[in-house]
């Protein structure tokens, strides 16, 4: 149950894509007075080691946030002005790592945000945040990485699952939130849990935004996700937006000693209920440079598509 740490994975395409996707959906949120309520049902620790055992062990941010600024730094990419989207991410990485912000050399990048670190930027006025993360060691360093942001009471912590916690949150007073949810997927049970959490959600507080990761593995659930999503936000009479981003081929392969290789992760979604009206021309825009500076192989690529 608690075999999943966020750590060996963060910095990742996947964490790109979505944090990329958050920037914007937080951006757009926070531009009014009035108090939003953001909650992330899957916390995790909030902040990262990229030069940490687990980062260096499973070695995925080299493919991901490590690869994205090598790629970004060569003059030979074809990426010469990063999308807006895109810009506003290296910024938050640059704050984060001032050595990288100067010389933007991958070699400079040694903290990644996660999820809450960047919800806690945009923590001005009324605006709240609430945490929900049940590994315990994860737990202990999400409570530390945002006791040391001192922001008071705007942040709350709890050891909780999100899903468990998130039907007495909602509709929150002001009537304005984000629910981030992004499990980790290792039980294949989560993929009916995220629709059926999502779809009581959207019966208690219609009007919220809603931003769902999903990874796009050959398993039936993950396909099935988007789809139940869809029909979720459809039956609601909500708009939606489904963002996917593919850096490589989720065949196995064979290598020349005949020893089959798993593709790990290949793939991944997010999926909007009620997202900004300007979310899709900035995806627009940032995706093509994703999947260009990403890529693995020659089945990279990405998908855009919405509804209202």
């Amino acid at each position: 149950m608690f075999s999943y740490r966020h750590a060996f994975h963060a910095g990742n395409h996947a964490d790109v894509f979505k944090h990329i996707t958050l920037l914007a959906v937080l951006n757009y949120l926070t531009q009014k007075d009035a108090a939003l309520t953001v909650i992330d049902t899957h916390a995790g620790a909030g902040l990262y080691r990229l030069d940490g055992d687990y980062s260096l062990t499973s070695g995925e941010a080299g493919q991901g946030v490590l690869r994205l600024a090598s790629a970004l730094r060569d003059p030979q990419q074809a990426v010469q002005s990063p999308a807006p989207a895109l810009q506003a991410y290296l910024d938050l990485l640059s704050e984060l790592n001032p050595d990288f912000g100067q010389s933007s050399d991958p070699a400079r990048l040694a903290v990644y945000p996660g999820s809450p670190y960047i919800a806690s930027r945009f923590l001005q006025g009324r605006h709240k945040l609430r945490l929900y993360e049940l590994h315990p060691t994860d737990f202990r360093a999400l409570s530390g990485n945002m006791a040391q942001l001192d922001l008071g009471r705007s942040v709350s912590c709890h050891l909780q699952n999100g899903f468990d916690a998130l039907k007495a949150l909602l509709p929150p007073p002001s009537r304005r939130a984000l629910v981030i949810c992004d499990p980790s997927y290792e039980l294949k049970t989560d993929y009916g849990r995220v629709a059926a959490v999502i779809g009581e959600a959207l019966t208690r507080f219609a009007t919220g935004t809603y931003a769902i990761w999903y990874p796009l593995i050959p398993r039936p659930e993950a396909h099935d996700l988007p789809r139940k999503l869809k029909t979720l936000a459809q039956r609601a009479q909500r708009p939606w937006l489904d963002a996917t981003l593919t850096v490589k081929s989720s065949k196995l392969r064979q290598t020349v000693d005949g020893e089959i290789v798993r593709p790990g992760l290949p793939a991944s979604g997010m999926f909007l209920i009620n997202p900004p009206f300007t979310l899709h021309q900035q995806l627009e825009a940032a995706l093509p440079q994703l999947a260009s500076c990403l890529s693995q192989d020659q089945h990279a690529g990405h998908n855009l598509a919405r509804g209202d």
